[in-house]
């Protein structure tokens, strides 16, 4: 299995690479940041690519699943550049993924994406429509939303989406 980790020298994206490094269905990695980093990873190339501008379909063609980790909080002052790499660059994600013909797209998004309630536990019915005061879970539920019109356009295709809390790592 051949698979594109977007977003690969972030946090998530280096344990990603470490845990699919070792699982033997995996056959090759494709790991992209805008940056190129000096560490290695076992069966894992590296790609320049910045997901708001960049040709990302020919990168993507081939692989069997694309994990699209990519996404910045710095600098939060700046609410345009953060909106047009986390959403716009997201959608244009989802749009490669189709045109690559990928069989898969997981999609890292938030808790920060359902909306305020009760002091109490709610299911995956609850609405996904964010804080309104936090740019961070406005753009996540955005995303969302993105995703949602992607997942009913692209039938053909599975679609994963992750709802973590604060991930940390040393």
């Amino acid at each position: 299995m051949r698979i594109v980790v977007v977003g690969a020298t972030g946090n998530v994206g280096t344990s990603v690479l470490d845990a699919l490094g070792r699982d033997d269905a995996v056959s090759s990695i494709l790991g992209l940041a805008r940056r190129l980093p000096d560490a290695a990873y076992a069966k894992t190339e590296f790609a320049a690519a910045d997901i708001a501008h960049d040709d990302l379909v020919p990168l993507l063609r081939g692989a069997d699943c694309v994990i699209h980790l990519a996404w910045v909080i710095q600098p939060s002052r700046d609410q345009a550049a953060l909106r047009r790499i986390n959403v716009e660059g997201s959608s244009r994600v989802f749009a490669a993924t189709a045109r690559a013909e990928v069989g898969s797209l997981v999609v890292a998004s938030s808790i920060g994406v359902y909306s305020p309630g009760p002091k109490r536990r709610v299911d995956e019915s609850w609405p996904h429509d964010g804080i309104p005061a936090s740019w961070y879970s406005r753009q996540k539920a955005e995303m969302e939303r993105r995703l949602d019109a992607f997942e009913a356009e692209q039938r053909g295709m599975r679609v994963v989406r992750l709802r973590p809390a604060l991930i940390m790592k040393r």
